[in-house]
């Protein structure tokens, strides 16, 4: 299978579909992925391409089309937690990703990429990160900071956990009825859902259910980087559930870059990938049209075309 572009690389510089998918193309793409800040009138207009043949949808990413009632820079894939101890927060991102899957469905998309919500605990990966970036990696703070947040996190996580797997077994069955795989995204902040150890869970929870892995290569490193969880073991644990793959390159802590333009080496990757898993390049601006193209020749040498 070739290598399709999320537009999550360039959704903010068009307010319509067709200029966004034009641009797509131009950088070499035939196929995409549909990413979570997309209004519904820009959704229509790539549909309309894809019925005229134009461009392929291969995935689409929760919120998709945006929730009605938010603004583009509001609706990120968590502005509703499907962990939320809040009821009406939870029915709201249920509620939410049930039309993400019907659009799918009606762009004959395979699956649905998923956050899976949130433990409701103060977001302190990012300072992490920063001891990181100062070179205190073997530091006696890192150590007790990156400690204090693992223990936080398994004293808190349960209800919010066990809110992710109601609300998965409410749009497993729907996912299903549409012929639509759900995708579980590993996270690169450690509040989120699922942790390395919850998505086992999850993939033993919902065995032939059609909910599935979504390997993302940049969340995957940084874990790794922080000595949260190692890169390989996502794939070795889960590569036998995998549904798709995000591919965007690393340094440090700063991914979504263009494969090709940072610290990991792909290679890696080959075995764990079957010939139909879904391959999305995920770079982010200010990734150039040449970058994202340069990333796709890249890959390709690497994976096959």
């Amino acid at each position: 299978m070739s290598f399709g572009l999320s537009t999550s690389w360039n959704a903010f510089r068009h307010s319509g579909g067709r200029d966004l998918i034009f641009e797509i193309k131009k950088a070499g793409f035939s196929e995409v992925e549909l990413g979570f800040n997309l209004t519904q009138a820009m959704v229509e207009e790539v549909a309309a391409l894809v019925k005229d043949g134009q461009v392929r949808v291969l995935s689409t990413h929760n919120y998709c089309p945006i929730p009605e009632g938010l603004k583009r820079e509001e609706a990120l894939p968590d502005c509703y937690s499907m962990a939320s101890l809040d009821e009406r927060q939870r029915k709201m991102a249920v509620d939410q990703t049930k039309k993400t899957i019907e659009t799918a469905k009606r762009l004959s998309a395979r699956a649905v990429v998923l956050h899976c919500g949130r433990v409701e605990i103060a977001d302190r990966t990012k300072h992490l990160m920063q001891l990181y970036v100062d070179n205190r990696r073997e530091s006696r703070d890192f150590d007790e900071f990156k400690s204090d947040i693992v223990k936080e996190r398994e004293r808190l996580a349960r209800p919010f956990f066990e809110n992710t797997l109601k609300s998965l077994k409410e749009l497993s069955g729907f996912a299903a009825s549409q012929g639509i795989a759900l995708g579980i995204e590993n996270r690169i902040y450690y509040r989120e859902i699922p942790s390395f150890q919850e998505i086992g869970i999850i993939l033993d929870r919902f065995r032939n259910q059609g909910v599935q892995y979504w390997h993302d290569t940049g969340h995957a490193q940084i874990m790794e980087n922080l000595g949260l969880a190692r890169h390989k073991d996502y794939l070795e644990s889960y590569a036998k559930d995998l549904i798709g793959c995000h591919f965007h390159d690393v340094a440090g802590c700063h991914d979504h870059q263009a494969p090709s333009k940072g610290e990991l080496d792909f290679a890696f990757l080959q075995p764990y990938l079957k010939k139909e898993t879904i391959r999305i390049i995920e770079a982010h601006y200010p990734a150039t049209e040449k970058d994202i193209a340069d990333s796709k020749v890249y890959l390709e040498n690497i994976f096959g075309a």
